[in-house]
């Protein structure tokens, strides 16, 4: 009699388990939770990589990374805050959606260092890809790949 019910808890099982989701605020100060319309997290943990995704995403239309399930994490935990100050209100200059991971909680959990930007693919919040990009043609490519997938279905 318990066998068929262990059997059927073993089979559900993946499909109990909570997502990883975590929300953070963008520079905004508007919450963003990860979904299962997220595609790819960018996890930026230093200006330098910052810096390649800003390169790499600066001349495309408003919404072109949300359009294609992509959020960008910026870590600035280590950020000085007089530097977090003048920099936080410059971000919102840009055309796309940065997410600030203040406390780098986000950031850590996800492993990666501080020399290349992590391009991880996830499915119902839980990483299943990862990929590390530390120079702009690369990076580049990846969009564009992405954008290939979205158009292609």
């Amino acid at each position: 009699m318990r066998t068929p019910f262990l059997f059927l808890a073993m089979l559900c099982a993946p499909l109990v388990q909570a997502a990883e989701h975590w929300t953070l605020n963008d520079q905004f100060d508007q919450a963003f939770t990860l979904d299962d319309k997220t595609r790819v997290v960018m996890v930026a943990r230093s200006m330098a990589t910052a810096r390649l995704v800003n390169n790499a995403v600066e001349h495309t239309p408003e919404g072109y990374l949300e359009a294609r399930g992509v959020v960008f994490v910026a870590d600035i935990e280590k950020m000085p805050s007089m530097v977090a100050a003048v920099m936080v209100p410059a971000m919102r200059s840009a055309n796309y959606r940065i997410l600030l991971d203040r406390d780098g909680e986000v950031a850590k959990g996800y492993g990666g260092d501080r020399e290349s930007v992590q391009w991880l693919e996830v499915q119902d919040g839980k990483v299943v890809t990862e990929q590390r990009y530390s120079d702009l043609p690369s990076l580049r490519q990846a969009l564009v790949k992405m954008a290939g997938r979205v158009a292609g279905g």
